[in-house]
């Protein structure tokens, strides 16, 4: 499967992309307002036009971009004058944009934020971390563990660092770290000479609508690893591991991470990362991870903050990718113990001091597929068991996308049937119109009877259902891509007027 394009999109294999002056639609966003800062840092003239205002366009202007709100043919000209290029994500903006028609009487290519960044990262050591699930976190902790090494990386990520406060930067070193998007098969844009996979399990069925059309994507994307690079893979999870087994097969330099049972499950993959220990001690995991690569046989041990065996196997891909990269083993160690995670990534948002709900700690969650719900549900339940103080888990969950709401109701369900209490949203539709009989209510009716389960449809009376389940001491997690974030601060509100956030107590 090849990258798909919009008619009058320019194939950026075969035109030099001229980056003088860039526009970028929806530059708001995640993925582009990460590449806008790169773009202002290097000196291009940089416009860009919004649905509305944010803190990232804000920051944006700041640094010299001209940044309308709303879409009209006249933003085209922010800088005085037409821009060289015009980035868009084809996926978010319709066709008959004002913006893209005009660019296109006007003969400006019109290329991909994927395109974009591709070329941002020529030249350099390319690492691009992909998979289903993870991508964020995984990305983030290489950044983290290289600066840590002292590597300085360029870097575009999908979600703001807690440390440095940003998705993206410019660096002054020679490698460059992002994430692979495969949602559109944009990921086949890139030329990586280090490729992580975390994990394959079939999602964007929108855009794939088979199974196998899915699966394929990620193994196009091992083959666009550079001669001398390397592919790496979790072979904890089965359908990375059959794309490293397949691709080593074709004759790619695969390497694999996980568990030492994951490992021997797997010998045709060769082990570069074994994790041989994981002890949940207090707020940290104590990881110790065996290295076996060329020029690097080493045991790291560190300390992470973020709970969740997935995060374990998060970070012994973000060490791999690293010494892959050329950095130092023990530094890349250091930098995983400082790391303190990515905003709405199990993101501490408050504590309750006093009254009714003495002790309730609050917490955001960008997860959004029944893996991931699993996963992070999994960790909370992990964390109230070790404190043993008998607090329970509340998870608040906006359903994302209708498409994904139908495929994956039972398993939504049965991941959510691992919360004490529950209350579900409307499904957040982002692109998508409604697609009749598809409700929370598909989701809701199968989550099993151990758990409380409230359908909320008023988004203003949230806070006050979550309250009516909540006990002291308990762990309330607000989960979901969409506007369920905009809730964590208003159900702290409502539990008490005390509440500390930014810090865990």
């Amino acid at each position: 499967m090849t990258p798909t394009t919009t008619p009058g999109a320019s194939d950026p294999a075969e035109t030099t992309i001229d980056l003088s002056r860039v526009h970028l639609i929806g530059i708001g966003g995640a993925g582009m307002s990460g590449v806008a800062h790169i773009l202002l840092d290097r000196g291009s003239v940089v416009t860009g036009s919004d649905v509305k205002e944010s803190r990232p366009v804000r920051a944006l202007r700041l640094q010299g971009a001209e940044v309308a709100i709303g879409h009209a043919r006249e933003n085209l000209e922010l800088s005085g004058e037409l821009p060289t290029v015009v980035v868009t994500s084809f996926a978010a903006i319709p066709k008959d944009n004002p913006e893209l028609v005009r660019a296109a009487e006007e003969g400006i290519p019109v290329i991909r934020r994927s395109d974009l960044l591709g070329e941002l990262m020529e030249g350099y050591t390319q690492v691009l971390l992909a998979g289903t699930h993870g991508k964020t976190s995984t990305t983030s902790m290489a950044v983290v563990a290289l600066q840590a090494a002292g590597v300085d990386p360029s870097f575009a990520i999908g979600g703001q660092l807690n440390r440095a406060g940003t998705n993206a930067h410019h660096g002054a070193g020679d490698v460059f770290v992002a994430e692979a998007d495969e949602s559109d098969a944009s990921l086949l844009r890139y030329k990586p000479n280090v490729a992580v996979i975390t994990n394959i399990e079939p999602d964007h069925l929108d855009f794939f609508k088979t199974h196998e059309a899915y699966f394929q994507v990620f193994d196009d994307f091992a083959d666009r690893v550079q001669p001398g690079g390397h592919l790496v893979v979790c072979l904890d999870d089965p359908h990375a591991a059959e794309c490293g087994e397949r691709a080593a097969a074709r004759g790619v330099n695969v390497l694999g991470y996980g568990t030492a049972e994951a490992v021997a499950a797997h010998p045709d993959v060769p082990a570069g990362a074994v994790i041989t220990e994981e002890t949940v001690e207090g707020s940290y995991v104590t990881t110790t991870v065996e290295l076996n690569v060329p020029e690097h046989t080493a045991t790291v041990r560190y300390q992470l903050s973020v709970p969740g065996r997935h995060m374990v196997l998060n970070s012994a891909a973000a060490l791999l990718a690293g010494v892959l990269a050329g950095a130092d083993p023990e530094k890349l160690g250091e930098g995983l113990t400082d790391f303190s995670g990515v905003r709405r990534r199990f993101e501490f948002r408050g504590q309750v001091e006093g009254g009714d709900f003495d002790g309730v700690r609050v917490y955001d969650d960008y997860a959004h597929h029944p893996t991931e719900v699993n996963a992070v549900l999994t960790a909370a339940r992990d964390k109230v068991t070790t404190e043993g103080n008998g607090a329970r888990v509340v998870v608040c969950f906006q359903p994302h996308l209708y498409s994904r709401t139908e495929a994956f109701a039972e398993e939504f369900a049965q991941a959510l049937s691992l919360a004490d209490a529950c209350v579900v949203l409307d499904i957040y539709g982002a692109r998508e119109t409604p697609v009749e009989g598809v409700t929370s209510r598909i989701i809701t009716d199968r989550i099993a009877d151990g758990t409380e389960v409230r359908l909320e449809p008023d988004f203003s009376a949230v806070p006050r259902t979550v309250a009516s389940l909540t006990k002291p001491g308990d762990l309330v997690l607000t989960m979901g891509a969409g506007s369920v974030t905009l809730l964590a601060p208003e159900i702290l509100r409502e539990l008490s007027g005390n509440a500390t956030p930014g810090a865990e107590a």
